[in-house]
């Protein structure tokens, strides 16, 4: 058996015409959503990421305005930006790109984005939403893999599911809309004793370490018929890829994700999402 593709390219144009239909809506309504993007210092895969967003931002109608700073900005002056940001009512999402300079303390500028325009999920009461089950705003890769998940018709209701990574972006997020679906949840790390016995036992593997030359997963390490969802993304030998090797493992899975065309445009995707499920909050707010 040859397990199916979990097509982000199919998903993500799904997600893409509900975006584009909940843009003509705002719009009707005088409403012109508008993302925001912060990036600061200029390494190229950022660089790269940013123009990509701005990218599928124009091809779904929104709006999008780009701030490029010097990597030697300073705190305060990007605080201020961002509450800049935060106090225009022309701008409905913010992103700030990361990771930032070391310079920076990355977790006191999330923390000062308006929870209403946090459109990574990233702020601490969004962060507290979704612990609380009730977010408006999720990080985009988390909610992305939940999306595939639905279109796939994958139940994971009782499933045993592995994680590897333990990050804000990715594996504690994605913890808690799994445990929402009555999974039962193990995330593992660099210091998780018995891996490999912990990756045989599970119905669903989520991995997302993105360096094959620490963690590659492979054939002998998943039992038949697992779902397997790769987050990973690396360069090996010139070609981008996962964490898998995909070619054994998908002669031993059920579904599996491909890199690339899987779990990346969702993220992409998610974004623009939440954009305009900012605009039209905020928009209902300001209308009380």
């Amino acid at each position: 058996m040859v397990a199916r593709l979990i097509d982000g390219k199919v998903v993500s144009v799904d997600i893409k015409s509900r975006v584009i239909r909940a843009v003509q809506e705002l719009k009707a309504m005088g409403v012109e959503p508008c993302l925001a993007t912060v990036l600061v210092g200029d390494d190229p895969a950022s660089a790269t990421y940013i123009e990509s967003k701005h990218k599928d931002a124009k091809e779904v109608g929104i709006v999008t305005r780009d701030h490029r700073l010097a990597a030697t900005f300073k705190q305060k002056e990007l605080r201020e930006l961002v509450q800049l940001l935060n106090n225009d009512p022309e701008v409905h999402g913010i992103l700030v790109q990361l990771p930032l300079p070391s310079h920076i303390d990355e977790f006191d500028i999330l923390s000062s984005l308006s929870p209403l325009k946090d459109v990574d999920g990233l702020t601490p009461y969004n962060v507290g939403m979704l612990q609380s089950g009730i977010a408006v705003l999720k990080p985009c890769t988390p909610s992305g893999i939940m999306e595939l998940l639905d279109y796939y018709k994958i139940d994971v209701a009782g499933m045993d599911v592995v994680i590897v990574n333990r990050s804000n972006l990715v594996g504690k997020p994605l913890l808690i809309l799994l445990l929402e679906r009555d999974a039962t949840v193990t995330i593992c790390h660099s210091k998780t004793k018995d891996l490999n016995e912990k990756l045989r036992s599970a119905d669903l593997i989520v991995t997302a370490v993105g360096n094959r030359r620490r963690f590659t997963l492979t054939a002998n390490m998943i039992k038949e018929d697992v779902v397997v969802i790769d987050v990973g993304i690396t360069r090996l030998n010139g070609k981008l890829t996962g964490d898998l090797d995909f070619d054994s493992v998908k002669q031993k899975a059920s579904w599996i994700t491909p890199v690339p065309g899987g779990v990346g445009l969702m993220t992409r995707a998610m974004l623009l999402k939440n954009t305009v499920a900012a605009a039209a909050f905020i928009t209902r707010e300001m209308s009380k």
